[in-house]
């Protein structure tokens, strides 16, 4: 991999884990939940306009993909986005990324109640299992000193809300031709979301470091990070990009202890080690089979974020809208690596170019 797509895969990891770090600074100095949500989707909205602008895309005009961006928007940003807020209150910062990366979970158990999911596999199985009991460990709801409450109830719902928003966006969000103009498209629907929740966000009483953490979070947080991942697609193709998902829980767990000093039990460390080996577990491929091949099936589990240029258009944390399309018009279903990614963010899908360019970056769908 060439050293700028290394220097750009860095920067995105440490951009996208952040997040919860500036979520957390945000809270402790004066902003509400709410105060975070909308800023956050202004400051990202504005970004991706800019992008689009700069990049010659324009926002969507017919009236269909408009109906289809306000569903996209509630999962997969301004209900995540407020949860994510509410939740650490009362969770650290490092927590809230590991319990993020539960994300590929939900969605491959939505796949199974759905009955979209096929060919699940023994191994897959264990991984959603085991995936699950290491989430159980890091509650740890058999001590006193646990920490399963109402806050991290909500982490877990808001990494169950972006796995609904990218299986719908995988289905309806599947447009190519301007992954950054739809993701903006998106945020600026998710902020018209969290403007209904203005009359509950109270007064502002913020000081200049809560200002400057809410900046951080929607300017590179968001709208920067939606770029970088479009670049990194682009350049060298999904499967590269999907590798920072990992990282981002190792990031928020790293930066929460040296900077804001939580406390990493052994418990903790042992439930984000579980949780990882159980989502790499799901993303097993089964293997081919010597029949004919036939026309892959619509798999909710990896229907990762909406294909992003850019967070926002199908905005998840982790970029891009909607799973891409493939050349016969079947949803493709290889985009399960980008769903650990941070919430709010679109992805992007690349299509095959030949043997080796992945390929311009796919605008299926957008991964606090």
């Amino acid at each position: 991999m060439p050293l700028a797509s290394t220097l750009r895969m860095a920067a995105l990891a440490l951009l996208w884990g952040s997040g919860f770090l500036w979520i957390k600074v945000a809270l402790d100095h004066g902003l509400s939940p709410a105060q975070i949500t909308i800023a956050r989707c202004v400051l990202g909205t504005a970004v991706l306009l800019l992008l689009a602008r700069w990049a010659g895309q324009r926002l969507p005009r017919d009236r269909a993909t408009w109906g289809r961006l306000v569903i996209a928007a509630l999962f997969c940003n301004a209900l995540p986005f407020a949860l994510f807020g509410i939740g650490e209150q009362t969770v650290d910062s490092g927590v809230a990324g590991v319990l993020n990366a539960t994300t590929p979970l939900w969605s491959l158990l939505i796949g199974v109640l759905l009955g979209t999911e096929r060919g699940l596999g023994r191994a897959r199985l264990a991984g959603l299992l085991l995936g699950f009991a290491g989430t159980v460990l890091i509650f740890a709801p058999w001590q006193r000193s646990g920490l399963l409450g109402w806050g991290a109830a909500a982490l877990l719902a808001a990494a169950a809300s972006y796995a609904v928003a990218f299986a719908y966006m995988a289905r309806h969000l599947t447009d190519r031709r301007a992954p950054l103009a739809l993701s903006a498209a998106q945020l600026l629907t998710a902020t018209a979301w969290s403007a209904f929740a203005l009359p509950v966000a109270g007064p502002l009483d913020a000081d200049a470091t809560a200002l400057l953490a809410v900046t951080a979070l929607g300017v590179l947080g968001t709208g920067v990070t939606f770029y970088l991942n479009y670049r990194l697609i682009a350049d060298e193709g999904p499967t590269s990009a999907a590798t920072v998902g990992y990282l981002l829980p190792v990031v928020s767990v790293a930066l929460g202890a040296l900077v804001l000093g939580e406390q990493v039990g052994a418990r903790v460390v042992a439930g984000m080690a579980v949780v990882l080996l159980g989502v790499a577990m799901t993303r097993r491929t089964p293997a081919p089979r010597d029949a004919a091949p036939a026309a892959p099936a619509y798999d909710a589990s990896k229907a990762g974020v909406p294909e992003r240029g850019v967070p926002g258009g199908g905005v998840s944390e982790r970029g891009v809208l909607g799973g891409g399309v493939s050349e016969r018009g079947v949803p493709e279903t290889d985009v399960s690596e980008r769903e650990i990614r941070e919430p709010g963010v679109p992805e992007i899908d690349v299509p095959e170019r030949g043997v080796r360019e992945p390929g311009v970056p796919e605008t299926g769908r957008p991964r606090a």
